[in-house]
């Protein structure tokens, strides 16, 4: 399968970001028209309640700030992951959600954990890890360019600043992690060259045929006499037929 092929533009790769922001920003506008908070759907640790914060946690947020921090990553990695990954992509986002918070239900402070950030770094997580161990050029470029945009992201995975939920973090960076080990994403064959074959023979190779046993260049062989003779000489005739135009100039 060819790169054309494998990384096709898909309305996933448009609706997934979409309605990602859309989700997130309609439940703040639903806080906001009914004056209320729903930061009790999310996550409180070791608490059978709180588990319902792991489905509702990521579309929670505290503030318009922490809101708008996290939209525009979300939108890119998942624009990101669902076009380079789209065979496994809704598996690495739900699932996601899933362990993430799961991880943050069983290690974090006793105190809400709200907000889109682990899956942020479940994303992020996994798209550096898999394109590093795909060794696929367009893949590894990927991950590079996730370092050099959110490379500042794993600082957040510990304690450094107060007021932010560092154990969903660390569980969306885990989880990232893990699902680039468990999951086997498809991704395009790398083209071989002859040499590369396993049936390759440097003899009947015609660009090595201009080289002599010393690695000196060497003309290719012209052919003899005989071989000219043999060769069939193809001749071609023209035949000029006059338009009318010519014809009636000739004839005044």
């Amino acid at each position: 399968m060819s790169d054309s092929e494998h990384f096709k533009f898909s309305n996933a790769v448009l609706l997934a970001p979409l309605l990602g922001v859309l989700a997130v920003w309609s439940v703040y506008w639903m806080e906001l028209l009914n004056t209320t908070n729903f930061n009790e759907f999310g996550i409180y640790p070791r608490s059978l309640a709180g588990l319902k914060g792991i489905v509702f946690s990521p579309f929670i947020h505290g503030s318009l700030e922490h809101l708008y921090n996290n939209t525009i990553p979300l939108a890119i990695l998942l624009a990101a992951i669902f076009y380079f990954y789209k065979s496994i992509a809704l598996r690495v986002v739900l699932l996601g959600i899933v362990l993430s918070g799961f991880i943050t239900w069983s290690i974090g402070r006793p105190s809400f954990h709200i907000g889109a950030s682990g899956l942020i770094y479940v994303l992020a997580s996994f798209i550096f890890f898999k394109g590093i161990f795909t060794k696929y050029f367009r893949l590894v470029a990927l991950s590079l360019i996730v370092v050099f945009i959110y490379g500042s992201l794993l600082w957040y995975i510990f304690p450094v600043k107060e007021g932010i939920s560092w154990e969903g973090h660390l569980g969306g960076f885990l989880t990232g992690l893990i699902f680039a080990f468990v999951f086997d994403a498809k991704v395009p064959k790398p083209k071989k060259y002859d040499w590369e074959r396993e049936d390759y023979n440097e003899a009947d190779d015609p660009f090595l045929k201009h080289f002599d046993a010393d690695g000196n260049f060497i003309e290719a062989p012209q052919p003899s006499e005989g071989e000219l003779e043999d060769n069939k000489v193809i001749e071609i005739r023209y035949v000029y037929k006059p338009s009318s135009k010519t014809k009636d100039k000739e004839d005044t």
